[in-house]
């Protein structure tokens, strides 16, 4: 684990993540009544990719639903 990471003892990753999905979901929002499923889909998705590439963490999607319905999800294991 990085110095940086030990060094932070105020930090809440919890909350950094609920702002990932937050940020996911107000993208997603603009899309609402449009009748575009994709790309409500394809905005939550660059938008929760964005906001966690900003956060200062090592994490592995676990659960994503890319591979189903090659919709632009998260992929297990990305």
């Amino acid at each position: 684990m990085s110095e940086s990471l030990v060094m932070q003892p105020d930090r809440n990753l919890a909350l950094e993540l609920a702002r990932a999905t937050e940020s996911a979901a107000l993208a997603a929002a603009r899309w609402m009544g449009r009748g575009s499923k994709e790309s409500a889909d394809q905005a939550a998705v660059d938008a929760l990719r964005t906001t966690l590439h900003r956060i200062e963490m090592d994490g592995i999607v676990v659960i994503g639903e890319g591979e189903k319905d090659e919709a632009p999800m998260l992929f297990i294991g990305e």
